[in-house]
């Protein structure tokens, strides 16, 4: 099985977005871990709700340090940082291949509760397309939700 490590600032959005959507379409093939460089308190409350909506629980994670992957290998190293002011973790451990794929940070966001998670589901729905894309996960694993 190939280990994948996703990678952000905080650790509270996307990069625990793409752990548990790949953990849920790549099951069997793929298992996903993140951390970030500055890693927050807890996930984002609006990052737990967006997940849930298509039935996948990131409740109960918490954010980490990139730092405690230091001494495991990685077939795919991933950062979903955005560009510009943003500066992405480096993974100083040994991985096989590195890409980077540049989401906007959704904690950033203004607006009202309803805007804010609409613009999760767009952040969580850009990610899940460049998961199954990338990983080339056949469409049978994810016709069944949304």
């Amino acid at each position: 099985m190939k280990k994948v490590l996703f990678l952000c600032v905080g650790n509270s959005c996307r990069s625990q977005m793409a752990e548990g959507l790949l953990n849920y379409y790549g099951k069997g093939r793929y298992t996903a871990f993140s951390a970030g460089s500055k890693p927050e308190e807890r996930v984002n409350p609006f990052a737990v709700k967006v997940m849930a909506e298509i039935g996948i629980d990131i409740s109960e994670k918490t954010p980490k340090h990139v730092n405690i992957f230091s001494k495991d290998y990685f077939d795919y190293v991933i950062t979903v940082c955005g560009d510009g002011d943003e500066t992405c973790p480096v993974f100083l451990g040994k991985s096989g291949k590195e890409e980077h794929y540049p989401f906007p940070d959704p904690a950033e966001y203004k607006g009202s509760e309803e805007e804010i998670t609409n613009f999760y589901r767009k952040i969580r729905n850009d990610i899940k397309e460049m998961i199954l894309t990338y990983f080339k996960i056949p469409g049978d694993n994810y016709e069944h939700d949304q």
